[in-house]
């Protein structure tokens, strides 16, 4: 067993059997992200005078500095908003596929589809043809345009932080050498990533100091003259350049003609919770349809982790996930049956197919259609405006490239489509024709950034990565929370399982379950397996605020399992 096994095992085993830490406390405001550099960031523009909108803005340009494998301006993602009159928007900087893009590139001779050209599925390995994996990225202008609509400081505010972390450097923290040392054979393929990532041919060691210079003047174009500094001008031109040089499609068209949307958030019931959260391309149907199906059952009753509650929990995300991989896609290409999903009717029906004493065989639900890395943070300012972020580059360092001497890395975000249906990508999922990759469409995303209310009060906000592993934690997470009474660290550091339709199989953390309830439940029919559909031990890195009813004080956690991340405020 190697050691980073071990030492994964001993954090969950540590996190379960020992003491939890305190979330962190303040009557004021919180703000919560994977690294503890940019929740600085955040927690300084607050108290400069800034709203929530103003620090997630300033925080996803820092994470873009000092969480790269992650954070990013070379992919895209969703921005959640609740403002303190309760009102909510959702804001869709998703990336696309290029006008150019040919689906048959995908697939070889024998009809099999390439997967390599997409994705490796895992974070430690780069791709054959990194760039025809490439969408059009959509951070700079979601994050820019969330300022200009709803934010109260300048760009070049908000951005100050992050131009002085690249230009002057950070310290390397610990858990930054660990991603990094997990790349170093990437960053040798790349020479103008060794140039920045590599220092006397090895990765930087904790302490430190990593620059970025040419990641500095990027973002100073972009401070100095908007999404323009990003979209178009050297910037853009790079970008188009090393596509064309790497085989991708990348077009300045594609570049200048990239919108981001804005719409209604989805919003559901469980209980006498009200659930705010992403419509598609994101995954709250999943997350919602899961919740309103569990509704029924009394979770708290049967226990934590018992083989009953465990049962009901297994079918609810089996038969939703069933629903999303089959059913949704981009809403500009794709009727999706939300509404249908989310009806007594149908949730009912899920129901009676649920029998209490086996699992639903996953081939057992069929369909008639018509033919991991992300990164998570969320605020709450003094006036009570909440803001859940989740932006992605896909896999660890997206598609491991960056272009030219831009200083950032594009994404991988193409791998998300079904580019064969009903055939498994390399996350494990069977998807069907509605995201089927098209030009300028999106692909579907298990990104869910969610903001929970009681009695039209603010109760939760949440996000976290995991690709498609997202929909099945926060539910996780939410029911630690509203079902088993735990604080918000304890319910983001406690173990987690998963379930995906197919493969018909359990994922699931070290410790999940005692040894009874396992076997319990493998008497019922269900297969485990330890680890994610992504091949890691142990998966996400939830970022929650959890506001307390009577109190009213804001408690933020960062999940254990992201070691660089930090809570604070005021």
């Amino acid at each position: 067993m190697s050691k980073l096994i071990i030492a994964l095992m001993l954090l969950i085993s540590n996190l379960v059997y020992g003491a939890f830490p305190a979330p962190a406390t303040s009557s004021k405001d919180m703000v919560v992200s994977g690294h503890l550099y940019a929740t600085e960031v955040g927690n300084n523009i607050l108290k400069a005078g800034g709203n929530a909108i103003d620090a997630a803005v300033a925080v996803g340009y820092a994470l873009a500095v000092v969480h790269p494998c992650c954070g990013n301006i070379g992919g895209g993602g969703f921005m959640l908003i609740r403002f303190a009159n309760g009102k909510s928007t959702f804001i869709n900087f998703r990336e696309k596929a290029p006008a150019h893009i040919n689906i048959n590139q995908y697939i070889d001779q024998q009809g099999r589809v390439i997967n390599d050209y997409l994705s490796t599925g895992h974070m430690n390995q780069g791709l054959q043809k990194p760039y025809l994996a490439v969408g059009i990225p959509g951070t700079v202008k979601g994050l820019n345009t969330a300022l200009e609509k709803y934010g109260t400081k300048p760009l070049a505010t908000v951005m100050a932080p992050a131009i002085k972390l690249a230009e002057n450097g950070f310290n390397v923290l610990p858990g930054d050498a660990s991603i990094f040392k997990l790349q170093e054979a990437n960053f040798r393929n790349e020479p103008n990533v060794a140039k920045i990532f590599l220092k006397n041919n090895r990765t930087y060691l904790n302490g430190e100091r990593l620059v970025q210079r040419e990641l500095a003047q990027t973002l100073k174009n972009i401070a100095k003259n908007g999404s323009a500094g990003f979209y178009q001008g050297e910037v853009a031109e790079k970008i188009v350049t090393a596509s064309s040089l790497g085989g991708g499609s990348i077009t300045k068209e594609d570049l200048l003609n990239y919108t981001v949307t804005e719409a209604a958030p989805l919003q559901c019931d469980y209980k006498n919770f009200h659930i705010i959260t992403t419509p598609p391309p994101g995954s709250g149907v999943t997350v919602c349809e899961a919740l309103k199906i569990l509704e029924a059952y009394p979770l708290r009753q049967f226990g934590f982790h018992s083989a009953m509650g465990s049962h009901y929990v297994l079918e609810a995300f089996r038969f939703s996930y069933a629903d999303r991989n089959q059913f949704l896609g981009d809403p500009l290409f794709v009727a999706n049956p939300v509404a249908k999903l989310l009806s007594p009717s149908h949730i009912q029906k899920i129901r009676t197919r649920i029998k209490p004493d086996r699992a639903t065989p996953s081939s057992f639900i069929h369909f008639t259609t018509e033919g991991a890395n992300t990164t998570a943070y969320v605020i709450v300012d003094k006036e009570g405006t909440a803001v859940s972020v989740s932006y992605t580059l896909n896999d660890y360092f997206g598609a491991k490239v960056i272009p030219g001497d831009t200083g950032f890395f594009l994404n991988n975000e193409l791998a998300d489509f079904t580019i064969k249906p009903n055939t498994a990508n390399n996350y494990g999922l069977y998807q069907g024709w509605p995201n089927l990759m098209a030009p300028n469409k999106q692909p579907l995303s298990s990104m869910a950034p969610t903001i929970i209310t009681q009695n039209n009060q603010l109760f939760m906000v949440i996000g976290t990565p995991g690709g498609s592993t997202i929909p099945s934690q926060l539910v996780n997470v939410i029911l630690n929370v509203i079902e088993y009474g735990m604080n918000i660290q304890e319910a983001e550091d406690m173990p987690r399982f998963h379930m995906q339709w197919l493969p018909d199989r359990v994922y699931m953390e070290p410790f999940t379950f005692s040894v009874d309830t396992q076997r319990l439940l493998e008497k019922m029919g269900y297969q485990f397996q330890l680890g994610s559909p992504y091949g890691s031990l142990l998966w996400g890195a939830v970022a929650g605020i959890l506001k307390d009813p009577t109190s009213h004080l804001l408690n933020g956690a960062m999940d254990s399992r992201r070691s660089n991340g930090a809570a604070t405020g005021e």
